[in-house]
């Protein structure tokens, strides 16, 4: 069979990063073998009288591998065009998944009067949807560094649609409540999946951009639910097309990934290359280092399933960071019902139009996002000049800035919209431009941060990070309303402000002391 040409280079920088990556990633991520002699224990006769053929002489030799740095078979390789379709299906996936977490939010009400409970246990319909974003991730994570990244995504997206739509079909409240969490726990897939695959397809030139755009969907979507939700529930649909809605999405982007989604994991590419080499030459010696390994259930536990909680309170770098993070996201949930006390209640205005503030946080979001990407050629810049390899530190700069704007956007927000008869609507209304681009910016860089310190363990580092930040965002709704009514809408807005202005130099010192902390790393290459 012709074969082309080869453009292998065993001194190319890149070339030996890659190989290097792939052996440590086979030894951690599936390490665990089964004991050879208890293996040969089992081994059956090898049939009609034939005994057991030889081992090739050196196993080395049967390994694929990528053929040098510009190997077209590489993600990071592949072309523009290819790179876009794949991320704009993930980043419409990633959009449903945190669309659902609150288009239900307007549905609170009703579902309170229907089913004859208070406001919070309704509330728990939200939160249980965000329990599912912190406990789905830990098996999803890991996964996709086992059997790919596509492979979960499936999963993830096609059965979360189906718990949406048992949402809209359920007639009792445990029905809706079990068909929540569940929604959340699959759909969790995309949040700790997705930004793993754009490490894959994108290099440190176009990685920042590629999770703003991540980050973009993660923050938006949650906020433009609300929006049209409002005008859902209000009109003739009821309460329960927001479910349909979302069930109906979530459908499309399965659609999406089935159609459009190629693997983008290195090692399962491999796998996929060794699988073809196999049916063309038949030579059956042919395989992937993925492929080498034989693994328990118990191992499997031990050794990958367990990595995401293993990371997040061994390693001091992601504790710190997602500590900070899940307060940022839990204040994001928050938002979900300090607006209708503000603008509802306050102001007075028609439950549908009281959604329509949450868009001054949207634009300050974008706008957030921009300023982000705005720092990419500095930050592309700074790694050329360190050999080409990243340096996480740098994407801390926008944090740095966003953790300011957030803190004003904070107090602006609730002690202008605590005095409804004395200020304009449109007053707290633009505040949320301020907390919209604090919110992007400190998320987003954070995730860089996560993302480029760990690399091909990212999955299992944004698993931790979102395992810790969901429990923030499902908890924070649960206390939101009783806080702001018993301390006041402009004292709950200074606790909240007070905390993040405490928290201004965590990335300050992240800045200045996080290389330090990444040699103490087991999973952070430095």
């Amino acid at each position: 069979m012709p074969q082309r040409s080869s453009t292998f280079n065993p001194h190319d920088p890149v070339t030996l990063q890659r190989m290097q990556s792939a052996r440590s990633i086979h030894s951690e991520i599936m390490g665990c073998q089964l004991r050879k002699k208890k293996v040969l224990e089992l081994l059956p006769p090898f049939g009609a009288g034939k005994d057991y053929p030889p081992q090739p002489p050196d196993i080395e030799t049967y390994i694929v591998e990528f053929d040098g740095a510009d190997d077209p078979m590489h993600p990071q390789n592949w072309t523009v065009r290819k790179k876009l379709r794949v991320m704009t299906v993930l980043g419409f996936a990633t959009f449903v998944v945190a669309w659902g977490s609150s288009i239900f939010s307007p549905a609170i009400f009703v579902i309170s009067e229907v089913f004859h409970i208070s406001t919070v246990t309704a509330i728990l319909a939200i939160s249980l949807y965000v329990l599912g974003f912190a406990s789905g991730p830990l098996v999803w994570g890991p996964l996709s560094e086992l059997y790919g990244r596509r492979p979960p995504t499936l999963i993830s997206t096609f059965t979360s649609a189906v718990f949406h739509m048992g949402v809209a079909r359920s007639d009792d409240l445990a029905s809706i409540m079990i068909c929540r969490f569940f929604a959340g726990f699959f759909g969790a897939s995309c949040l700790a999946v997705v930004p793993a695959s754009f490490a894959d397809i994108f290099g440190n030139k176009t990685r920042g951009m590629a999770i703003a755009i991540f980050a973009t969907c993660v923050f938006i979507g949650p906020l433009i639910a609300p929006v049209v939700g409002g005008f859902i529930v209000t009109s003739y649909l009821g309460w329960r097309w927001t479910a349909y809605l979302t069930s109906i999405m979530g459908f499309s982007s399965f659609a999406l990934v089935v159609y459009f989604m190629d693997e983008t994991y290195p090692p399962q590419v491999l796998v996929e290359k060794a699988q073809f080499l196999r049916r063309e030459t038949d030579n059956w010696c042919i395989l992937a280092r993925q492929e080498q390994s034989k693994f328990e259930l118990s191992d499997l536990l031990e050794h990958n399933i367990s990595r995401p909680l293993k990371m997040l309170f061994t390693e001091p770098i992601l504790f710190l960071i997602t500590l900070y993070t899940a307060f940022i996201y839990g204040i994001l949930y928050l938002l979900l019902e300090a607006y209708p006390i503000i603008f509802y209640e306050g102001y007075g205005m028609a439950f549908q139009i009281s959604e329509l503030p949450y868009l001054g946080v949207v634009v300050g979001q974008i706008f957030g996002g921009a300023m982000v990407v705005a720092f990419e050629p500095m930050t592309y810049k700074r790694i050329v000049a360190n050999g080409g390899r990243p340096i996480p530190e740098i994407r801390l700069i926008p944090t740095m800035i966003g953790s300011m704007l957030f803190t004003i956007g904070m107090f602006w927000l609730t002690w202008s919209g605590a005095y409804h008869r004395h200020v304009h609507w449109i007053v707290p209304t633009i505040s949320g431009i301020f907390t919209g681009m604090g919110l992007i910016s400190i998320f987003l860089s954070a995730l860089n941060y996560i993302v480029e310190s760990y690399l091909m363990f990212a999955a299992s580092a944004v698993a931790a990070n979102t395992f810790l930040r969901s429990g923030f965002g499902a908890g924070f709704p649960l206390f939101a309303g009783a806080m702001f009514k018993n301390l006041g809408v402009q004292w709950a807005g200074t606790l909240i402000g007070c905390i993040a202005l405490i928290l201004v130099p965590v990335p300050v010192l992240f800045y200045l002391y996080g290389k330090r902390l990444r040699t103490m790393s087991n999973y952070a290459p430095t």
